[in-house]
Parts: C-alpha cells; structure tokens; sequence
C-alpha cells in the first residue's frame, strides 16, 4: 500500500476499508504508530511485504497518530497503546498470522 498523508477522518475510514476489504475482526489486526513503519512492520512485527495484509497512513502529527491507534485499540485491535516519542507520526496496521510478531 503507498502511504498518503490525509486527515483522522481519511485515516480512519481508510484503515477500516482496508480490514473489511482483507477480512477478519477487529480483534484478528494489530495497530500502532512509528516514526519508522516499514521497519516496525517488515523487520519487527515479522509481517510478510508481499503476501500479507498491511497499511500504513501519515497521521501528520504524534498527536493525531495517538488518536488513531488508540480509536482502533478501543475497537478491539491488538497493539499495546503508548509507544514512539514525539517524531512517531505514522499509523500502521496489519492482519496477525500465525508468523508476525506482536
């Protein structure tokens, strides 16, 4: 997925597309932020670039990726909630398969 920078409203409705689109519950995908989100979804989170299902959206601001991650972890998404530090701007999101890391 290409990353855009968009407004909460956009991401949210994008990311909520997105997990209707590739199926599942809330509680079947992880959400969280990064400054780095290819890094935290391809090296740490171990989620398959090609073959699994991922999105990753610009909040634009710390402030606006916290409120977007913790809308989705209300929702039942997996993801711990208080991470990354002040340059952490981008939402990310991924189905959780039997081989990525949360």
């Amino acid at each position: 997925m290409e990353e855009m920078v968009m407004n909460s409203n956009q991401i949210i409705s994008d990311i909520t597309n997105h997990i209707r689109e590739c199926g599942g519950r809330y509680l079947d995908w992880y959400v969280g932020i990064a400054s780095d989100p290819r890094k935290r979804l391809f090296e740490d989170h171990n989620v398959d670039e090609k073959n699994d299902a991922w999105i990753i959206r610009d909040a634009e601001s710390e402030a606006m990726a916290r409120k977007i991650e913790k809308y989705f972890l209300d929702l039942g998404c997996k993801g711990a909630g208080g991470g990354g530090d002040y340059s952490t701007h981008y939402v990310y999101a991924y189905k959780i398969n039997s081989h990525t890391v949360e």
